[in-house]
């Protein structure tokens, strides 16, 4: 299984983490490994060797078949389910890296740091387009919205997400895409209490320790 993430995939929040509405012209790919996959209600543990550690809600979306070199127009038959996931990011760690021109992956796939609610599945050959590419996406931190997105506002929709990555790696089933966060990332702490929302249904809580 691979898990692809996409970075500075919302226009509000790279103008938060760059005091500039930076678009990319290509989708900004990177991967984290198996091990930092975390599901089924599970603790996060906060890797506070790590420095500040930030909550990065996004939709997640589930691969179902195998494809390379995938059409656009072809992409919704490559996928059957949606969640709400967080991607965990050591941002000064992050910031450092990146000064440096280094790999961002000490910062963005360590143990954990990819978590998952639970699956809504869909059926992507019947879905309009405005269903399969508008996704209303919260996060609450001890009962409080500090997230509340929708992925109509992705600078790079689902379809060309998947498009793009199998134009360079093959997608198999059961691989995993995160599709980028809206603004209003914040740091996560011991004793935190996450719960995350796909439209109006609840798909996603755990606790943080």
């Amino acid at each position: 299984m691979k898990i692809f993430c996409i970075g500075m995939n919302y226009a509000q929040h790279n103008k938060a983490l760059h005091s500039t509405l930076y678009v990319s012209e290509e989708p900004v790919v990177f991967m984290k490994p198996d091990s930092a996959l975390l599901k089924g209600g599970r603790p996060f543990f906060v890797p506070e060797e790590l420095g500040r550690i930030e909550y990065e809600t996004e939709l997640v979306v589930r691969i179902c078949r195998l494809g390379k070199g995938i059409p656009k127009r072809f992409a919704h038959r490559y996928y059957d389910a949606v969640t709400v996931g967080i991607d965990f990011t050591a941002r000064e760690l992050q910031q450092q890296l990146r000064g440096k021109g280094l790999p961002w992956e000490r910062a963005k796939a360590f143990d954990g740091s990819a978590a998952i609610g639970r699956w809504i599945d869909i059926v992507p050959d019947v879905q309009t387009d405005e269903h399969r590419l508008s996704h209303r996406l919260r996060l609450a931190v001890n009962g409080t919205v500090v997230q509340d997105g929708n992925t109509a506002d992705m600078l790079f929709d689902i379809d060309a997400l998947i498009s793009y990555i199998s134009q360079t790696f093959t997608l198999r089933t059961g691989d995993l895409l995160f599709t980028g966060t809206p603004t209003g990332v914040g740091a996560v702490h011991p004793d935190d209490h996450l719960e995350g929302w796909l439209d109006d249904e609840k798909v996603l809580e755990f606790n943080c320790k």
